[in-house]
């Protein structure tokens, strides 16, 4: 993974979270309107600095296990959210889930960061197809899917955070990005 990040856009750096990172995680991990839609809840000090450490030496691209990298800007290096990948344990697909903290949101961001994890998942996997998973209330998060290329796949009611919702299901192929 050393030869594969860091990886930049124009505005931001795809890289590993480093225990530097913590006071902005928490920032943004403990920002109620930021976790909304989140699988995650927030975690102690103690306990969000294990998860980087975990992160920090991860194999990368492990079939059945999440990865998580950190969303840097480009200007400053200063964490500004994260993206999770995950690969199936099949190796033929993968997922992906991002966050942003709330003052990076709606400048475009967000689709640099999840753009690039996408390219790095393609490029250094066999994956087939990525899908993301959003709330069908989440409306910047369906922008973004949306403006990096993916399409609704399915919509399924579903059950988070103890609350019925709508889930949409949205995926690009590897032949998409060719």
């Amino acid at each position: 993974m050393a030869d594969l990040l860091p990886l930049q856009s124009e505005r931001i750096i795809l890289r590993r979270l480093s225990p530097n990172d913590l006071a902005a995680f928490q920032a943004y991990r403990h920002d109620p309107d930021v976790g909304l839609y989140q699988g995650w809840t927030p975690q102690t000090d103690a306990e969000a600095l294990a998860f980087i450490h975990e992160m920090a030496s991860a194999l990368p691209f492990l079939p059945g296990n999440w990865l998580q990298l950190g969303i840097a800007d480009r200007q400053t290096n200063l964490l500004i959210g994260d993206v999770g990948l995950f690969v199936a344990a099949d190796g033929q697909s993968a997922g992906i889930g991002f966050t942003l903290c709330a003052q990076a949101q709606g400048r475009g961001l967000g689709s640099e960061a999840v753009s690039l994890a996408v390219k790095l998942l393609f490029q250094n996997t066999s994956v087939a197809c990525i899908e993301g998973i959003t709330d069908a209330r989440n409306f910047a998060s369906i922008k973004l899917l949306e403006r990096i290329g993916m399409r609704r796949m399915a919509t399924l009611s579903a059950v988070f955070n103890n609350e019925p919702c709508l889930e949409h299901t949205y995926a690009i192929s590897r032949s998409d990005c060719d």
